[in-house]
């Protein structure tokens, strides 16, 4: 791995140092000043003449503070002759605001993937978007991993003999349907309809889940209200066990909590694309040898599309 850098920013400098181990490489430092008008200043400490440069920032809370900081890292990149900026953005929490649903509104989406670029991204490496569209806000490319795999492994080390995937709806129905496949076992999904951030309705679930252990399968979990309406459902239709899975495990106000707290939920598993908390039931997973590889190929002009191939 010549000529390669890697910097991390404040939101998950653990995982960037995983990353590195996996690369063996030495993860750079990065100073981050605050100025007394509130202002931030951003210094990467170690050349980056052309050199291949890696920026580790996932975008979560607080949000608008990482993103600046990553904002503020592009530009130093840039402005010290970088050869090639990559983005790795594990999460981008944007990708939620990404249509037109209401007059008036903004496509944060579209307008972060413009702010990036134009700050000196060359490449945005990133891992499950919530809407895969937003893949084609960036102008310049794009590499979508996903952690399927991560998660398939996990749960093949359990019985599946009498298990279901589930998603909690049709969006993310051929998601599960995949994650379904690696596993060997059938899928359903529920029938969603959201009415605010935190207040979603799910009428009925699509497919057999009688008598039979649901493995729920999401994108990502913020406050749980989609998971836990879903819960209330498996329950009517007389699911035997649950197991509950994402990426992303966001899990705010008290969302891990409340997960955790319900007796038919055996197991929460997500990945490590964000920070989380250590919390009975739940099971975290690494990204960073997924995350290390793409950066390998990358650097090395290989196909990343070919992780995924079978």
């Amino acid at each position: 791995m010549r000529d390669i850098v890697v910097f991390s920013g404040s939101a998950h400098p653990r995982l960037a140092a995983e990353v590195c181990a996996q690369l063996g490489v030495e993860l750079s430092p990065t100073r981050v000043d605050r100025f007394a008008n509130d202002c931030l200043q951003v210094q990467l400490q170690a050349n980056c003449r052309e050199r291949d440069v890696y920026l580790i920032q996932p975008l979560v809370r607080p949000v608008q503070e990482n993103l600046v900081e990553l904002l503020l890292m592009l530009d130093a990149a840039r402005g010290a002759s970088a050869a090639r900026t990559t983005v790795v953005m594990p999460h981008y929490a944007y990708a939620r605001s990404d249509k037109k649903d209401a007059p008036r509104i903004s496509i944060g989406g579209r307008l972060i993937a413009d702010l990036l670029v134009a700050s000196g991204a060359s490449r945005v490496l990133t891992m499950t978007l919530h809407s895969p569209q937003v893949h084609g806000f960036f102008s310049v490319p794009v590499d979508h991993l996903h952690a399927l795999r991560e998660l398939a492994a996990h749960f093949r080390g359990q019985d599946l003999s009498n298990a279901v995937v589930v998603s909690p709806d049709l969006g993310n129905a051929k998601e599960a349907a995949a994650f379904a496949r690696l596993l060997g076992v059938p899928v359903a999904a529920g029938a969603k309809q959201r009415f605010s951030d935190d207040r979603v309705s799910i009428s009925t679930v699509i497919g057999e889940v009688a008598g039979r252990d649901v493995i729920v399968l999401d994108d990502e979990i913020a406050k749980g209200s989609t998971v836990l309406e879903l819960l209330e459902r498996l329950r009517e239709l007389k699911a035997n066990s649950v197991r509950v899975a994402c990426t992303h495990g966001l899990f705010s106000a008290g969302a891990l909590e409340r997960l955790s707290a319900q007796p038919d939920v055996a197991e929460i598993v997500c990945t490590n694309t964000v920070p989380v908390p250590d919390a009975p039931k739940l099971t975290v997973l690494s990204v960073a040898p997924a995350l290390a590889e793409a950066v390998r190929r990358i650097h090395e002009g290989e196909s990343v599309s070919a992780l995924f191939d079978s």
